[in-house]
């Protein structure tokens, strides 16, 4: 399911209630350098004519969509950068989170702002920059074990878990992870992320991490990859209890 708009909703969220949504990569393709084998817009494509929002784009339509969904007396929760990808790769992402803030505070005062990330690349200043500005800055960790994640999240560029929890480190508790667990079979090897070898190392991740709250979920939609099962609400809450009982606070989604 691709988002085949720049401004898309709003929709009611799991995680985040009446989220209007900003898609920064392609509306005809998905551009993302995790390649998640449970996605629900599928696994990365680039058609030939795709193309990234300009800032002016994405700015001038978030402002006529936060218009005419306040002239219907609806109400808007969260601006959320999401959509067909890895919202922190477009060039301009810094700019326009900023004009982000500008437009939610004349328009919606109360609403916050999220990003959705798989935060592999926090360790470039500008995105580091801007994830530090917004309401909500959501970072995604699905494993505490490298050979997991690259099964699962298939990262598609240079990936170290130990850079990449440093980078996550470094907000000093100004983040929110957020992990989908699930298992099933891929590409002919099994696995299951709430086994205790993986709950015990993706604790380890989130005591250096020390994140204001740890977002769990499972899967809710179609994924591009077939053979994945959903986790059942009672695995959620004993993880959710392990976390509350090493003071980390948790949302089941």
């Amino acid at each position: 399911m691709l988002f085949d708009e720049i401004i898309f909703g709003p929709i009611k969220s799991r995680r985040l209630g009446n989220s209007l949504g900003i898609n920064l990569l392609p509306t005809n393709g998905k551009l993302c350098s995790f390649d998640c084998i449970y996605c629900e817009c599928g696994f990365n494509f680039v058609n030939k004519t795709a193309k990234i929002p300009t800032k002016e784009q994405v700015i001038s339509l978030l402002t006529l969509k936060i218009k005419e969904i306040l002239a219907k007396n609806n109400k808007i929760d969260t601006i959320t950068f999401a959509g067909n990808g890895e919202p922190t790769m477009h060039p301009k992402f810094l700019e326009i989170v900023k004009n982000v803030i500008e437009i939610c505070g004349i328009f919606c005062p109360n609403a916050k702002i999220s990003v959705l990330s798989n935060a592999l690349h926090c360790g470039k200043k500008s995105v580091f920059e801007a994830l530090n500005l917004v309401d909500n800055n959501i970072l995604k960790l699905d494993s505490g074990i490298e050979a997991t994640i690259r099964l699962i999240n298939r990262p598609n560029s240079t990936f170290l878990l130990p850079a990449l929890v440093e980078n996550m480190r470094k907000f000093n508790g100004n983040l929110i992870i957020q992990t989908l667990f699930f298992s099933g079979e891929f590409d002919g090897k099994k696995f299951d992320n709430t086994t205790e070898n993986e709950i015990v190392a993706w604790l380890k991740m989130l005591k250096i991490i020390k994140p204001k709250m740890v977002m769990l979920y499972s899967l809710d939609r179609p994924t591009p990859a077939k053979n994945l099962q959903k986790v059942n609400l009672e695995t959620l809450q004993k993880i959710a209890q392990r976390l509350e009982n090493e003071g980390i606070t948790t949302q089941i989604n």
